[in-house]
Order: structure tokens, then sequence, then C-alpha cells
């Protein structure tokens, strides 16, 4: 029989063990389907012995895999295959976003693939047509092996949700245990437009691994170890509200006369640098390449294919105190001046003459005050726009990789010691670094303590923990 419009073609969205050759099996006991097996497997096509799928060889599906799925949807019958984590990325970015693909997404407890992937492995039996054949083992459970195993089923199944999500889909949902239940399996043949149904399962295949859990380890003491390690509900996890931010071109500094370029994070001082790029030009500051547009930027990388991109951080609490001054008590920044006030209850000093008398418990509540600012405003709680000079910085290096691969990421603290290192890679002798010694308005050292660190990793947990940030060292 024909099948109706409403899909074209299928696929299983599995993994190894996860009952897949059963659902396999299943699927073509019903009239008019045909599932193909692991179409994409990088190994062999459709099963181990199989020399082509639907006209389609080997070295004819890796050289293009979208003609493949492409006569799936044009196959007479509906046809479909299973697909796996490892198997080509191509043909996924291909089908995924097609809602004329039926998605049926098979999962299983992990525990249970992890010990039936590595039973398999040993004995080498993928699968069971004969009980008097088959082949029992015990296994050493790894806890870091099993923590592993999990995080890539967890990767892949977020992908294909992600997919799924963008494109306005659904899918068919399906554990390991529901390919037993009959009414289950003809609830997918309704999903899929069938109008057969089946009254008994598949007799060929068998389980292999029916013993209890216990009888399959040789140390299931490790268990406990194993299950430790697993974050099953992602509680580690720091969510982050801040939008992404696009690339400040502009702000991008070239030497002349070195394939050079530094790509600055708004918030962390630069005239330093600034300086000693051109004393490597022999110019002045102004005489730097600068004010890239797109294609300004575009033409300079195609011209320079051999450069070095540098990017330089700065301590996450230095950063926001030196924001903290320059920009909200002695810059215009009114609305996060007029936050800070409200919540202090306090009048800021506007002039550095003025900064020099301000108490340091004034100072310390009124920069606890900005780091909560901060906080509430990368979270999205605040009415004020997240500005790049107080942003994560974590986040804007993603900006600028976007757009300028970064070769080096300096710490603000070791640019002496690491920005001569850079004649390395450039082949050159460069001058020595000069760092500029500036006497900052207001001390920090005066104020820090255990809750201003605690207020900054709060404000910037990504920072601390994707950039490996540890508590603030005063230089002094």
């Amino acid at each position: 029989m024909s099948h109706p419009p409403r899909f074209q073609y299928f696929v299983i969205l599995a993994d190894m063990r996860t009952g897949s050759n059963l659902l396999e099996a299943c699927l073509n006991s019903f009239a008019g389907v045909a599932c193909l097996g692991e179409v994409f497997n990088p190994h062999f096509i459709g099963q181990p012995k199989t020399e082509t799928v639907l006209g389609f060889d080997k070295a004819a599906r890796d050289a293009d895999p979208a003609a493949v799925v492409a006569r799936f949807a044009q196959n007479p019958t509906l046809a479909g295959f299973r697909f796996f984590h490892d198997h080509d990325p191509r043909a996924l970015a291909q089908f995924l976003p097609d809602p004329a693909c039926a998605k049926i997404i098979l999962t299983r407890n992990p525990l249970d693939s992890y010990i039936s992937l590595k039973i398999a492995r040993q004995t080498h039996q993928w699968r069971l047509g004969d009980v008097s054949q088959r082949k029992g083992a015990q296994i050493v459970f790894d806890p870091a092996e099993f923590q592993a195993h999990v995080a890539t089923l967890q990767e892949f199944q977020l992908q294909v949700q992600a997919g799924l999500q963008r494109s306005g889909q659904t899918a068919f949902y399906l554990s390991y245990e529901d390919i037993t239940e009959l009414d289950v399996l003809n609830g997918l043949a309704a999903w899929l437009g069938l109008t057969d149904r089946i009254k008994e399962l598949p007799k060929k295949l068998k389980r292999q691994n029916p013993e209890p859990l216990g009888e399959k380890l040789i140390n299931p003491e490790a268990l406990a170890d194993g299950v430790a390690r697993l974050d099953r509900f992602n509680l580690a996890r720091s969510p982050s509200f801040e939008p992404r931010h696009p690339p400040v071109l502009w702000a991008y500094r070239a030497c002349r006369s070195q394939p050079l370029v530094y790509a600055p994070v708004p918030g962390c001082r630069e005239d330093a640098i600034l300086e000693w790029m051109a004393r490597i030009d022999g110019v002045g500051v102004q005489d730097l390449l600068a004010d890239f547009t797109p294609a300004m930027w575009q033409d300079w990388q195609r011209a320079t294919p051999r450069r070095v991109a540098f990017s330089v951080l700065r301590h996450p609490v230095w950063r926001a105190h030196e924001c903290f001054v320059d920009q909200v008590l002695l810059g215009k920044r009114e609305n996060v001046r007029a936050f800070i006030q409200q919540v202090t209850g306090q009048e800021l000093p506007r002039r550095a003459d003025d900064l020099a008398h301000w108490a340091s418990a004034q100072h310390h509540a009124a920069f606890m005050a900005y780091l909560g600012f901060v906080k509430a405003n990368l979270n999205g709680q605040t009415a004020l726009p997240i500005r790049p000079v107080w942003a994560s910085q974590s986040r804007l290096i993603e900006a600028i990789s976007a757009q300028c691969p970064l070769h080096r990421l300096i710490r603000e603290e070791h640019l002496q010691d690491e920005l001569p290192q850079i004649a390395v890679g450039l082949g050159q002798a460069l001058p020595p670094f000069r760092p500029t010694q500036r006497k900052p308005a207001l001390d920090l050292a005066e104020i820090y303590d255990a809750r201003i660190e605690g207020a900054a990793q709060a404000a910037y947990g990504h920072d601390y923990a994707l950039l490996a940030f540890g508590p603030w060292r005063s230089a002094a």
C-alpha cells in the first residue's frame, strides 16, 4: 500500500544498545514501511554486510549524503533509517529541519545502555536471534567512562531537541520498554499515518542480557561513585540571561609593519598596549590601523593570513571597580548612579576631589550596590541596557572570536612577560612592554574583602568559571 502524505520518510534517532534493532524490526512488520538500518554509519551502510541502500554504496553516500536523504523522501514506500550521535552530521543537518521527515526518538536508561554496550564489545555479540547462542559476560564498571557515556548521549539529545524546537516540529518519543508494547507500536503507526496494525511482536530478536544489574558487574560497588558523578538535574549549570554582544570592529587596532592585531575587551585599560604597538611601528598611537568596517576588516584578514591576534583580560573585581569609579562616580551613568543612591541611601560624590574625603565604609557600600546592579542587569532584571563596559568578559570574548579568532588571551598582570613573546609567532624582535603607572582615584585594596569578592563572583559567575579567575589580589 502507498503511505499517506503526512510524512515522506522517517528517522529513528537513537544510539547503540537502546533497542533500535528491535524497533526497526517492529516497523518493518507494518505494510508499506521499510527501515533500512544505519544508513549513515561511518563504518558501513545500512547493515554491516550490506553493499548498497537505495542505489547508493558507501563511497557515493559519503560523497553526497544530502542526495541519500533526498532519495528517502522520493521513495514510493515509507522508508527510513536509524541515526546515532556518531553518524554523518551532514545528514543530520539535512533531515532534522525537514518537516517531511518523521522523527522517532528512542531512549534507554543510560546505565543499562552503558552496561549492554560494554558486554557487546567484550562478547562481540550485537544481536541475538537464538537464545542458545547467547554469550554472557561480566564487565568492569568505570565511573569516569560512564560519566562520559551519559554526557555524549545528553549532548546529542539536546542537539536534536534544539533542532526540533527551532523548526517548530515535534517527535514521537519511545523508551526501550515501550518497544514491547503493542498498543504503543500501533500508536506509532497511527502517528506515521499508516492504516496497518500489527498483532504480535517480531520473534526474531531476543533480549541479550536479562540478568539483574549486579550480576553483570565485576565491581557493583563502583556504581555509587558513578551515579554520584552525574548531575542528572543539571544543577551545576549556571544559567546566563546575558545576550550575545556584537563585535566592536571599530575598536580593533592593528600594526602597519607587522601582522599584529589587538581586539580590546571594553572595560580593560588599553593605553599602554596601544603605545607598545605604536613603538613597533615607530609611529604615534593615532597612526595605528583603526576604525575597521566589516569590508575593511575582511580585506585586512585576506591580506594578512599569517597574523597574530590577541586580547587582554582584567580581573572582574578590578575591572568592575574601575568602571564604577570612571563610569558612575566620575562619568555620566546617571541611571546607575540613581540605582546605587536608592540602595545605599547616600549621595555619591561627583568630582575626583570629593573622592579623597569619602569614607571607606561609604565607598564599600556603594561598590557593593554597584555589583548588585551589575548582577541584576546581566540577568535581565533591570530596565537599563547591558553596556559592554560592564558586560561579562566571557561574552565579549565570544563576540570577538566570531570575527577575530584569538591566538593569545593574556591576563593584564602578565602583559609585561607575554607581549614580547608574541615575537616568536611573528618571527620578529619586539620592544619590551612598559605598563602605565596610573594612580586610581579610589583604592580598591582599602575596601576589598570577602563580601566584595562574593558579590563580584555572583555578578560575573561565568567569567570566574570559564576564564578561570580566582580571588583578586592587590598588586601592591
